[in-house]
């Protein structure tokens, strides 16, 4: 069970809250705990029963035939019952001897019909991205840029009668109003 005195100095160091020995909270904590064994509990269940059937796939002998097995698995005790907790054997150790098994006997990990199947496996890997590659440049074609419009160059006509325009341009504001008048309402009109 846990240290119901630290936890509440802790909830008290990080919120600031007084909360008592008493307090429903700790009923909570304690479900809480209950609840997280469990699934400890199943967890290390389903990971030791894939670790046993991963070294019987390779061909080593499962741990629970091993000498060092003895005592693998221990129980806390406590008022639950206690946890099972792994002592010593991690699933990377697991996996670690589920590959040097095979190795130290001299056996090859891999039999034909496994190496033909990775083998189709790599295989369709392959073609499928090969597929999409292809299904990439097929249907995701970038839009072409448009081209640039370069103006053609002007004709003779057209410079001079830019060069007009602006002497019209200098001229137009010395001319007196009643002129000036007269010339915009006949460049008005089309």
């Amino acid at each position: 069970m846990m240290d119901q005195h630290k936890l509440r100095s802790l909830v008290f160091e990080k919120t600031g809250v007084k909360v008592d020995v008493d307090d429903p909270i700790f009923a909570l904590v304690a479900l809480n705990e209950a609840v997280l064994e469990e699934a400890v509990e199943r967890h290390v269940a389903r990971i030791d029963a894939a670790s046993a059937a991963l070294v019987r796939q390779v061909g080593g002998e499962p741990l629970a035939d091993r000498p060092e097995a003895d005592g693998a698995r221990v129980a806390t005790g406590g008022e639950d019952g206690g946890a099972h907790v792994a002592a010593g054997r991690d699933a990377a150790a697991v996996a670690a001897a589920a590959v040097a098994a095979p190795a130290a006997a001299g056996r090859m990990p891999a039999l034909p019909a496994e190496r033909r199947l990775l083998a189709i496996a790599l295989g369709a890997a392959a073609f499928g991205a090969v597929l999409v590659l292809i299904g990439q440049a097929i249907f995701f074609r970038p839009a072409p840029v448009p081209p640039v419009q370069v103006p053609a160059p002007l004709t003779s006509e057209q410079i001079a009668a830019i060069a007009a325009g602006e002497k019209f341009q200098k001229v137009l504001p010395r001319l007196d109003t009643k002129t000036r008048n007269a010339v915009q309402v006949e460049m008005a009109k089309p």
